[in-house]
Formats: C-alpha cells, structure tokens, sequence
C-alpha cells in the first residue's frame, strides 16, 4: 500500500515512511491510494471473528507486507488489550464506551499501534536514528501517547499542552511519567500548540537536525487504527436489521473520519453526526457550504476546543471533495456548556448511566438526529472515563465516582512540565 499527499506536491511513499514522517514533505496529510471493501461475508459472519481478527482484517491492506503478518498479529493484540463495550442508554441509543484502556481514552488504541510499529520499524534498521515524537494535545491525546509510548527504543516524546486547559487527571498522565517522555506546558490554547508543532514540522533547520514525527490524528498509524471499534460496535448489535448511526463528539476529526474509512471497508453504516461545542466550524460549514476555521473557544468539553481540525481534509477526500454527498453522510450539532452539563443530569436521572461532557455531546446530537429520522438505531461514542472531568461533571456526581486504579497510578506522582510560550522556545528544548 502506497500513499499520497492530500497537498498532491510530494512524492507517494510506503506505510513505513508515512508513519516515520507524520506529514508528507508538502506537509500535506497522507492518504492511501485505494480503499478495497471487506468482503460480505466477512462483515455479514463478524460476530464469529475474535476483535483481533477483526482488527487484522480491517487494516492489513493499509499495512502491505512492511510489517509480516505475525508481527502485524502480535501488534494488534499488544494494543487491544481491554474491551469496548455497548452499553444500553435510552430507546434505540447505545453508548460505545471507549476508555477502559490504560489512559482511560480512546486515543489509547491508535497510541499504542503507532508506538509498536514504529518499534518494530526501529528494530529493523541496521542503524536506526532516535525519532523524537512531537505531539499537541487538548486532553487525552498526551496521556494516550505518553503511555502508548512509555520505554519504546529509540523513540522520543515531546508533548505540548495548554497551560490550565486540561484537566488536573489528564495533566498528571502526561506529566509524570518520565523516561522518554516529557511535557511542554505552553502559555496559550490548543490551537498555539498545534501551531507550533505544525511550525516545527516546517523548519528546515529542524528537520534536518533531528528526526521529527506525530503522533496526533494526522499521523496514519495513530487514525487508521481508530477504525477497529466500529467494527467492534457492529459485532455486538442484537439487531442488524435497522439503520446504523454513529454519533461522534468531534474536535480534531480524527475519530469520526476513520469511521467513515469502516463505512469505505464496507461496514453498513447509515450516517455519521459529529456533535461539538462552541467550536462549531464543523456544523457550520454542512449549513453553509463555508469551511471558515475560527480560534478555538474553551469550554468544559475541552478535548473538542479545537478551531481548525486537522482530519477535515481527509473526510472531504473521502467524499471526492464533493460538498452534497458529504452532507448526506454527516449532520453536525453544537452545544453550549450549559446544554452539556444538562445533557449529563438527564442521561444521571433519567437513564441512570453516569457520562463526561464529550459523550453527552454525542447524545445530545444524537437525540437530536433521532427526532426526524425513525427506523434507525444509533450508537454515540463514550471517549473517557469521567473521573478525568471530575470537576466539570453534573453536581453531586463527583463524590459517587471510585478512583480506578489506572488513575491512581499517576495521580500521586509529580508533575514535571518545562513553561514556554513560543516557537522559538520549543525549537530551542528541541536542539538541547
């Protein structure tokens, strides 16, 4: 499998150096160059797949034989070593609980794949270069790969957060690890951060200087992976029969748009929602036809403060760049904190399951969808556990939730985080 820039200004190039990279040398994001359906047998017989078969399926052909078929297995089943759970909600609405992982978030899956192919790329090589990790993170993200990469030879992690915009449980997960993992706490908001990321993958004096890589959604070995728990969701449906709809709190796209790449493999998904906050380009650009992206606005939703998603490119590249057929397969809806922490005391009271503001977005949207469409089933994606937004959670449900031990872990440790508030600063701890 070879892939290409979606800037179409640079060479097309294997999975190994598309991972190594991150960004294509145009500093475009990487596609592959085709997409084969699953067969439909295999999709139609998926409840007698074990999750790692099903994972192997999903992704073998965007792998190609870089990575022999045993070792592709072994990788599969070093990341998925916890389960994804549907979870009943409400009349025809599930949840899709993806944070029963060693960070608690669904990033923890595409982390993990990433760290071990990356691994095992350096294993090959006769005279392997250390590959230094460069991550920005609005919340999850950090922890995820600060884990997923935790102790990798050869491989170093930088990670950019926004000082006071995570929160306390997230900070401590990508602050306290140590070994080759260190954290830039950066006066600013995510978009700051991603800037400057985005910044250093462009300094020539840089690159050259170091080998530099992603690990956020617009790395290929970190999406493509974000594949398998839709397949994982449509394996445990009792009824096949209606409609499937996933509704996906969105910040950086990247969750949603490898959904749509399970749709392309030939999963019968119906439509995708994508439900966010305040930071609503998305949604407003399926009204208007106008992609305006806007500085990021925070909220207590704040894995979604993003004002100018990365991944949106590809999911237009996955509809041909063709606005109408785009909007067939997306609705978008946006809420306010006040609709949120609503949202979370319905879903308290009336359907006695316990969700973090990203998720109740993805109800919300859902519900929302629901009300003029009929026949369907939906499913809405539960992205962390809320003891990570203990201090945002509906009132009085904080004190109800136990500690897990994948928290307590970290939570005790010492934060150890380098200040900075410019490039230059970064690119200057780089070099050191």
């Amino acid at each position: 499998m070879n892939y290409f820039s979606l800037y179409k200004k640079a060479p097309n190039t294997t999975f190994e150096d598309a991972v190594v990279r991150g960004l294509a040398p145009d500093k475009g994001l990487y596609f592959p160059e085709s997409i084969t359906p699953l067969s439909k047998d295999f999709i139609e017989n998926i409840e007698n797949y074990s999750n790692h078969e099903i994972a192997y399926e999903a992704i073998r052909q965007f792998v190609g034989d870089e990575i022999p078929e045993k070792e592709l297995k072994h990788i599969i089943e070093d990341t998925l070593c916890f389960e994804f759970p549907v979870v009943p909600v409400d009349t025809d609405i599930s949840s899709l609980e993806l944070y029963h992982g060693p960070t608690m978030a669904f990033k923890d899956v595409g982390a993990r794949f990433m760290a071990r192919c990356l691994g095992y790329f350096n294993n090959q090589t006769k005279n392997p270069q250390d590959v230094t990790v460069l991550v920005a993170t609005s919340g999850d993200t950090g922890g995820a790969v600060a884990s997923g990469f935790l102790g990798v030879k050869g491989v170093d992690v930088v990670i950019l957060y926004p000082s006071g915009k995570v929160s306390d449980i997230q900070e401590k997960q990508l602050t306290t690890l140590g070994q080759n993992i260190r954290a830039l706490e950066v006066e600013g908001t995510f978009d700051d951060c991603q800037a400057m990321v985005k910044k250093a993958f462009l300094d020539a004096e840089l690159t050259d200087y170091m080998k530099l890589t992603s690990a956020n959604s617009i790395n290929i070995a970190r999406w493509l992976p974000q594949m398998f728990y839709f397949f994982f969701a449509y394996k445990q449906l009792k009824n096949k029969s209606k409609k499937l709809v996933f509704s996906v709190p969105s910040g950086n796209y990247g969750n949603i748009c490898a959904g749509m790449m399970a749709q392309k493999l030939g999963l019968p998904i119906h439509h995708f929602i994508t439900g966010t906050n305040e930071n609503k380009v998305v949604p407003s650009y399926l009204k208007t036809g106008n992609y305006e992206p806007k500085p990021s606005v925070q909220t207590i939703s704040n894995a979604m403060d993003v004002g100018a998603p990365s991944n949106f490119i590809r999911i237009e590249e996955i509809h041909n760049g063709n606005f109408e057929e785009l909007k067939n397969n997306l609705s978008g809806y946006h809420y306010s904190d006040e609709e949120t922490t609503a949202a979370m005391g319905h879903l308290l009271k009336s359907c006695n399951y316990i969700a973090e503001p990203h998720g109740a977005i993805g109800y919300l949207a859902l519900k929302n969808y629901l009300k003029t469409n009929n026949d369907v089933q939906g499913i809405f994606l539960e992205t962390a556990h809320p003891v990570k937004f203990l201090d945002v959670l509906y009132p009085g449900v904080a004190e109800t939730i136990e500690i897990p031990p994948q928290i307590k872990a970290v939570i005790d440790l010492e934060k150890v985080a380098t200040q900075i508030s410019e490039y230059d600063e970064l690119k200057g701890y780089l070099k050191a």
